[in-house]
């Protein structure tokens, strides 16, 4: 009886000690923040930045963190560590789960590396469903005296294309190199 009794004062210690953390702590930790060297983040890179073409939109705080970013799958806002279903055009569901994201900063370079990983995606369309995964990866020198970000765009994915009579269709980057594109990111707004 006495063994049943602390099991039972344990698991619920347990459990109400994780349940306090909640989600905003699991979409704190969803996004690491590395800088080279050591020291902080520089709060002057924090902002709203915006791609000029392909329409990516990344929200960094001050301490580097992302708050948010609008990927180029289907233009949506999706937070680290919150997954989300939305409502699509055709009247279906799209579901995103993000997975870890990474923020690198060089303070001798200026380089900054933002790594989006979506460990999930499932989009109805039409009568189709596209499933997969999906990372990229934005590197390069940032600005924040000229607010602009110049980076090599890499996109690693892997989805698969379920049409109505059931064929599958393959849609992929290559593994090893991915497809990358050079864009430009400018700062539309400070927080």
């Amino acid at each position: 009886m006495r063994y049943t009794v602390c099991i039972v004062v344990c698991l619920t210690t347990a459990i109400l000690s994780m349940g306090c953390r909640g989600p905003a702590a699991s979409r704190q930790d969803a996004v690491s923040v590395m800088v080279q060297g050591g020291g902080g983040f520089p709060p002057e890179l924090a902002g709203t930045w915006k791609a000029n073409r392909e329409g990516w939109e990344l929200v960094i705080e001050p301490d580097g963190r992302i708050a948010s970013a609008v990927i180029s799958l289907g233009r949506v806002r999706i937070t680290p560590g919150k997954s989300q279903t939305l409502a699509t055009q055709a009247g279906g569901e799209g579901l995103f789960e993000p997975g870890p994201w990474t923020v690198h900063y060089d303070p001798k370079t200026n380089d900054l590396i933002v790594k989006i990983v979506v460990s999930h995606v499932r989009i109805e369309m039409a009568e189709a469903v596209l499933e997969g995964t999906g990372m990229d990866t934005f590197a390069g020198p940032i600005s924040a005296a000229d607010g602009v970000w110049q980076v090599q765009w890499t996109n690693f994915s892997r989805y698969l294309l379920r049409m109505p009579d059931g064929s599958l269709s393959e849609l992929a980057t290559d593994e090893t190199y991915g497809e990358t594109i050079a864009l430009t990111f400018e700062r539309l707004l400070r927080p």
